[in-house]
This record gives C-alpha cells, sequence and structure tokens, in this order.
C-alpha cells in the first residue's frame, strides 16, 4: 500500500507537471487521465512486471515459453528462430512500447505529432540531416537479405500482436499523458533506431571549428594546438603495430584550398561524455585460465534505460545480454562459446562540402565543371493541433543540404551538403544476428563486415582460449587533413575514393600482453598507412585501463568488476603535478590552505564524498579557461585544444608556455596563472558552500541524474551521490555514463555478471521500473542466470507461454 500511495502521488505530479508545462491544444483531457479505471492509475496498479496466463497470439508456429527470473530478466524458449524472434518484440513491447516508438520518432523527425509546433525545428533537423533517408537505405538492403528481413518482419510481428491486445486503459503512462496512441511497429522503425544511435554516436563533428581555427592560426600553430597524433599515445593496437598488407592508393590533389570561413560557433556536438570501455583478458592472466570479457557502453543516462536484458534460447541460439528496444537479438553479451561487447570508435565519419548551385531554385549544381541535377523530396510535418507545415529538401550526390533559407538562414553552413556514413545502405543488424550464434574467432569475424556505422570496438573472448579486437565500421579512403577541414564539392578530387577494405581495418588477435582493450582512443599510431580521424580521442581511461591490466595477475571477475568502478584520476594526476607546486609561495588564507592541503593529500580517487576531485574540476575549468583566453575571445566556431595536449605543453615548456602568434597572445607566467586561477576557485567553493549550506563533496557539485527520456521530471532520479567523472574508468559525468555494465568469464559453464542504471520496466508506476539504480551507483552486480541450451531455468520468478493462434489475423 506505501508503495501505491507513493505512485500515484508521483504520476499525479507527473500529470500536474505537464498540465502546467503544457499549452491546452497538447494536454489530455485531464477526464481521461484521471480516470479511475482507464487513466494514469490503471498504471500504478500494476505490480507485477508480465501476465502468469498463457497468451494466443497469431504468427506463432509453436509454443514459446517466457520465464522472469528475480530480477525481472525474461528468458525467452522457442523452438525456432521465426518465433524466438516474434517473442523477443512480443514481450520487448510489453515492457518498452512507449520507449520503442519515441525513439524511432524521435529519429524521424516525428515529434511534433505528439507535442506540437516546439518540437518543429528539432523534426525539420532530423529529416534535413538524413536520418529518414539512411533509414530508407538500410531498409532498402535488409530487404534483400531475405532469411533476415523475415526475422525482422517477426519482430515487429510481435510488437503488433501486443499492441494489437491493448485497450486505452492499458496504454503506457507517457501515451496518457501526451495524449496519443501507439501505432504500428515496422522493419523501417528497426533500422530508423539504428540510425538513432548512428547519430547518437558520430552525429558531431568539427570541420567548421577547424577550418576557422586553421584560419585564424595558421598552419603551423594549428598543428601545434590540434596534433594528429600527440606523444604518449597508447592506441588500441600497440604503438610499433606492423601491417602486413599493401594499402590501397589514395590520390592528393594538387594545390590543396579549403574554403575558409569566419562564423559563430552554430554547429551540433557531439554529447560530451559519450564513450565506452571494453576489453578482455585471455587465460593466461586469469585465475581460472579462461578469458574473461567487460564492456561499458557510456552514453546519456535515460529512463527508462537504452537498454533491456534478455536471453533468447532455441535449438539454433542460446545467448543473453543487453538488447536494443526496437532490434532483435543482443548488442552486448555472450552465448555458450563466446562474448563480445562495443565501444565507439571515435572516428570522423561526416564531411561537410560546399555546394554551387547555378541559382536559388538549387536544381542544379557545379561539379568538375558541368552541372548536374540535385535531387527534391518534400517532407510533411505533421503537427499537433495545427495544420502541417512542408519542408524541401535538396540532395546532391554528397548527401543533403541541412541548412538553407527554409532553416536556419544564417547558419554558417548553409548551402553545404552533408556527407555521412549513415547514409549509406548497411546491414548492422545481420552483425548481431550472427554474432548471437557465433561459436568461435573465424565466425565472429565472419559476422564483422556488415557492420558499418556508428563505427565500433567489438571485442571478442572465446572458450577456446582467443581474445580479440577489431575496429569495425565503414571507412573512407582519405588524404592527409580530408575531412578535417570543410570541403570543396565542386571538384571530384575531394570526395572520397572509396574505403578501406575490411582486412585492412586496425585489429588484435591473442597479444603477446596477455589482453586486449579499447576506450575511444587513437585506432592506430601513425604507422597506420591509411589516415583516420577524429576530434574526440581519448587519453586518460586508455591508459589507466592498460596500466591496470599490464600489472594484474590471477584476474577473477570481481576484479574486472572493480576496475570498471575504478575511480583514478589520472589527468588530475598529470595537471596537478604541474600546477600545484606553483602555489608553494602563494600567501593564502586559511580557507586556502585548508584547499591547498586537501589537493596535496588527495590520491586522485574520484569518489562522491571527497572533497578534492570537486576543487581540482573548479580549479582547472578556471585555469583552462584563462590559458586559452584569448580563444574564448574570438567569438567564432573554434575547437579548444584538449586537456591532454594542453597539459603536455604545460610540462614541456614550463613557465613561458608558448610564444604569441600574429593574432594571439599564448603567452602566461605559470606560477602567475596557477595562483590567480587557484584564487578563482576558493571564491567559488566559498559561494557554492554559503548559497548550499553544506561542505563542497564532489557528487554534491556533479549532480548526477538520470533523466526520463521525454525529460517528465517527476519520472527521472536527480542527486545521485556517484563516484566517477569524465577520462575515468568509471566514466560518469553529470548525464553521462556506464550505460550498461558486463563482465563474462568463458568457462564451463559461462559465468556473466551485469548492473544497468534503469530497470527492466519502462512503467514508472512499477518497482522495476528503476531498481537497477542503486546497485548499480554502488557498484554491485547482477549475477546472470544462463542455463545451457536445451535447459530450463533453475530460478523462475512467474512464466507463461505464448501459443499459435491462427484464427486471429
Amino acid at each position: 500500500m506505501k508503495f501505491l500511495k507513493f505512485a500515484t502521488s508521483l504520476l499525479l505530479s507527473g500529470a500536474l507537471f505537464y498540465f502546467l508545462h503544457f499549452s491546452h491544444g497538447i494536454i489530455p483531457p485531464l477526464g481521461k487521465l484521471l480516470d479511475p479505471f482507464s487513466g494514469f492509475w490503471q498504471n500504478a496498479t500494476s505490480e507485477a512486471l508480465a501476465p502468469q496466463e498463457d497468451i494466443s497470439i497469431p504468427g506463432l508456429q509453436q509454443p514459446v515459453k517466457i520465464s522472469y527470473d528475480s530480477a525481472s530478466i525474461p528468458h525467452i524458449q522457442a523452438q525456432n528462430l521465426h518465433d524466438l524472434y516474434l517473442a523477443q518484440g512480443y514481450v520487448t513491447a510489453q515492457h518498452r512500447l512507449w520507449q520503442m516508438e519515441f525513439q524511432t520518432m524521435a529519429a524521424a523527425g516525428r515529434l511534433s505529432e505528439i507535442v506540437g509546433s516546439r518540437a518543429v525545428s528539432y523534426d525539420q533537423r532530423q529529416r534535413r540531416k538524413g536520418l529518414g533517408f539512411g533509414a530508407e537505405n538500410a531498409l532498402s538492403m535488409l530487404e534483400k537479405d531475405t532469411v533476415l528481413f523475415s526475422y525482422v518482419q517477426a519482430y515487429s510481428e510481435g510488437v503488433n500482436a501486443y499492441i494489437r491486445q491493448l485497450s486505452p486503459k492499458d496504454f503506457p503512462l507517457e501515451y496518457k499523458i501526451l495524449n496519443y496512441n501507439p501505432e504500428p511497429w515496422s522493419p523501417y522503425k528497426t533500422t530508423l533506431l539504428l540510425k538513432y544511435m548512428a547519430d547518437m554516436l558520430t552525429g558531431g563533428d568539427v570541420d567548421e571549428q577547424n577550418t576557422n581555427a586553421l584560419k585564424l592560426l595558421g598552419s603551423s600553430y594549428f598543428a601545434l594546438l590540434y596534433p594528429d597524433f600527440p606523444e604518449g599515445l597508447d592506441p588500441v593496437a600497440p604503438a610499433g603495430t606492423v601491417w602486413d598488407f599493401e594499402p590501397v592508393a589514395v590520390t592528393t590533389p594538387e594545390n590543396v584550398q579549403f574554403p575558409l570561413l569566419f562564423s559563430a560557433d552554430s554547429t551540433e556536438k557531439r554529447e560530451p561524455g559519450i564513450g565506452s570501455n571494453n576489453w578482455a583478458v585471455s587465460g593466461s592472466k586469469t585465475a581460472s585460465g579462461s578469458p574473461i570479457l567487460a564492456n561499458d557502453p557510456h552514453l546519456a543516462l535515460n529512463l527508462p534505460s537504452i537498454w533491456y536484458a534478455m536471453h533468447l534460447q532455441s535449438p539454433e541460439v542460446n545467448t543473453m545480454g543487453a538488447t536494443l528496444t526496437g532490434a532483435l537479438g543482443v548488442i552486448s553479451g555472450f552465448n555458450d562459446s563466446i562474448a563480445w561487447g562495443v565501444t565507439n570508435a571515435t572516428r570522423d565519419v561526416r564531411d561537410w562540402y560546399k555546394i554551387t548551385f547555378r541559382d536559388s531554385r538549387k536544381e542544379e549544381y557545379l561539379f568538375d565543371g558541368k552541372w548536374l541535377k540535385t535531387q527534391k523530396r518534400i517532407e510533411e510535418i505533421k503537427i499537433k493541433g495545427e495544420e502541417s507545415r512542408f519542408d524541401t529538401l535538396v540532395f546532391t550526390h554528397h548527401g543533403p543540404i541541412v541548412y538553407d533559407e527554409n532553416y536556419q538562414t544564417s547558419h554558417s553552413l548553409a548551402g553545404f551538403a552533408l556527407r555521412w556514413i549513415a547514409h549509406d545502405p548497411s546491414q548492422e543488424q545481420r552483425t548481431f544476428f550472427q554474432l548471437n550464434q557465433a561459436r568461435n574467432y573465424k565466425e565472429y569475424t565472419e559476422a564483422l563486415p556488415y557492420f558499418s556505422c556508428p563505427a565500433q570496438n567489438i571485442v571478442f573472448a572465446s572458450n577456446q582460449g582467443d581474445i580479440a579486437l577489431w575496429v569495425q565500421g565503414k571507412f573512407p579512403l582519405r588524404w592527409q587533413d580530408q575531412g578535417k577541414f570543410l570541403l570543396d564539392g565542386s571538384q571530384s578530387a575531394y570526395d572520397w575514393q572509396g574505403f578501406i577494405p575490411q582486412d585492412h581495418a586496425v585489429h588484435i588477435l591473442n597479444p603477446e600482453r596477455g589482453f586486449v582493450s579499447s576506450a575511444n582512443q587513437h585506432s592506430a599510431d601513425a604507422n597506420y598507412p591509411y589516415y583516420i580521424y577524429d576530434n574526440s580521442f581519448e587519453h586518460y581511461r586508455n591508459r589507466r585501463i592498460n596500466q591496470r591490466l599490464t600489472a594484474m595477475t590471477g584476474i577473477t571477475p570481481q576484479d574486472m568488476m572493480a576496475l570498471q568502478m575504478d575511480n583514478y584520476n589520472l589527468k588530475a594526476a598529470e595537471a596537478l603535478a604541474v600546477i600545484l607546486p606553483s602555489l608553494d609561495s602563494l600567501s593564502a588564507s586559511a580557507e586556502s590552505e585548508k584547499i591547498k592541503k586537501a589537493l596535496q593529500q588527495w590520491d586522485f580517487m574520484n569518489t562522491a564524498l571527497q572533497s578534492a576531485p570537486a576543487y581540482f574540476e573548479i580549479w582547472w575549468h578556471y585555469f583552462y579557461r584563462e590559458l586559452w583566453k584569448d580563444l574564448w575571445a574570438q567569438n567564432k566556431a573554434l575547437r579548444w585544444p584538449d586537456s591532454y595536449v594542453t597539459i603536455a605543453m604545460l610540462q614541456n615548456f614550463e613557465n613561458s608556455i608558448f610564444q604569441d602568434n600574429d593574432t594571439l597572445l599564448f603567452h602566461h607566467d605559470l606560477r602567475d596563472l596557477s595562483q590567480s586561477t587557484f584564487a578563482q576557485m576558493v571564491d567559488s567553493v566559498a559561494r557554492w558552500e554559503e548559497k548550499e549550506q553544506k561542505p563542497m563533496e564532489w557528487g554534491r557539485l556533479k549532480k548526477s541524474s538520470i533523466q526520463h527520456l521525454a525529460q517528465l521530471a517527476p519520472f527521472s532520479v536527480d542527486n545521485l551521490m556517484v563516484d566517477g567523472n569524465r577520462s575515468i574508468i568509471n566514466a560518469n559525468s553529470g548525464r553521462n555514463g556506464a550505460s550498461w555494465r558486463m563482465v563474462v568469464e568463458l568457462s564451463t559453464p559461462v559465468k556473466a555478471y551485469a548492473i544497468y542504471p534503469g530497470g527492466q520496466s519502462g512503467n514508472p508506476g512499477n518497482p522495476a521500473y528503476s531498481d537497477f539504480i542503486e546497485p548499480w551507483r554502488t557498484g554491485k552486480f547482477l549475477s546472470l542466470h544462463f542455463p545451457a541450451r536445451g535447459d530450463s531455468l533453475s530460478e523462475v520468478y512467474r512464466s507463461h507461454q505464448l501459443l499459435p493462434n491462427p484464427e486471429q489475423p
């Protein structure tokens, strides 16, 4: 009863929140929402995650058993793959229907249909950057793969079978609050979901900022502040790796020129903090003698969680792990024979081309001295409570024109075309379909070539003793610096010249050091014969992981869990080694002395209850801004030198950090800079503590939160005291973090552990909506129940069957 009172109060708060924050054209009829039999109360009274009775649905060929363990994870046992994936679609929709649909409507640019005109600009941008276009291309390729397409159709049939059984009183709560109905699922929506992930992980670039910096600084200073290969790298493929292939030749144009412009900071940027860790250690380093694999992808933390844990079993497959709600199979997981995990490969796969149109009609554009025809498509944006708006999209062979006189006219990239791998036909769904069934390294490598975007570091371990990692994606063949800056779209010499062959991709198999790992760092060093680029390579998590794995022996799964929770701040350790000694001669107040002493005694662990991590983060913020203040003052779209490069410069240049260039003054005295920004930090801490009436602690300053996907405040979790931060293995910042932690030992039987910050249910009124958050926060893992192929689950919380119903359509 206590829970019921709490839940109904919470849900009513959500309704009132939307009544107060949305116009009357968007809120639902309150009588309908508050109806005790069909409104939000109906959702609040549902304690069970799944029914116990058997259910008849059309499309099944044979009965399917659904069993739930004590963690509310479904174990689906089917007698064929068609039924397995139909059941997966049905069960996923049972618990995550609203999330599934909302994500794909966001990807397609259809949120205006739900929330009205406030989302028109967002919807227009989604369509103009080509997510729907890319999904259509992916669907066309999927349809040619008749076997896989039949299973994706079966998944859709399962989702739709669940939807057809719903009456309005059964709709997930968000449908009631936002006053709309679910619509049928389709394979197109599955491809949209995968493009949504591509956008999340590769939807940012700094071509414009780099171009501005090149014009402002000149090539020498640009290379100094933004080096492609800073010293001290620890890449995915160990430094010095010898590549035993003949690279494809790439022709560099003569007299390369980039379209130079100055602009305000206007382009979209990738969400800061998105990254990931994964690694695998060989049996030579483990206590059991069996390989162990670990994976923790870092994403924006939302409720419902992006992941849904599931076990899928049929005569062909026995796999378990994290699924994406809307795609079939397991994305990060394991089976009887192998385990795999994914991290973002951090590769720039988006370029911007300046287009010369013949006239304002944009029907032709100049290319190699000829006028080529553009293609146009008219997009209807339906708006809740209003008439539709129409937008004309213009496509060149490079890709769509994102900004023009019809959308953000003054945008500095108006008239540029976006070339993006996510637009190309692709088959990412097949990669996971095959990985779920793979039994060895050979079958793992056979699954990889289908995966194009977003590029991923896909780690592997098997019960045969192999460990491996491939940097997998579709990567353009580029000449040096191609894609780093804005490009001329009127010459074919600036087009991509093909793609890096699959067998030339960066990969490692059974290295002598006994482990493979990735944490969004450089794929390889400068010896790799192809030009690769990104602006956001990681430099701290990867080095800490490799330092620890090198030193560790007799490793257990518990050791790997502890490493995923490692809070050592390598960035702080290296930065403070340079700037902290500058305070030796500082004549300071008692408060300053207290803070300085805390930093001197700090063990560099970013735990939530410590003050020193907060002091460092604030000090580094002021120091970094003051160091690069001339860049801040330019009021242009510019990219900031990253912390790794900045700290290296501080180490190498000592007090006189930089010489002046013609445009900017980079000359600083390190002691003066350290002391003045330290004083700013001390003042900031005092102001914060006076306002909050609490001593400053890292967790209180960071204010980690897990937000509802539609930003419904009552269904979010705020002010979590969470350890870690960006550039730390336990990479939890304010809104981003470890979205799924998994550790798998490939012993007999397989031992697996996992956790994620959410719960299995998408219903805020259900106990399983957020019951994993506290164990996730404190570093505890679920021991996954994984029966051998053909065995039944030993611990059953509740179960039912899905039965064929040939009489229904």
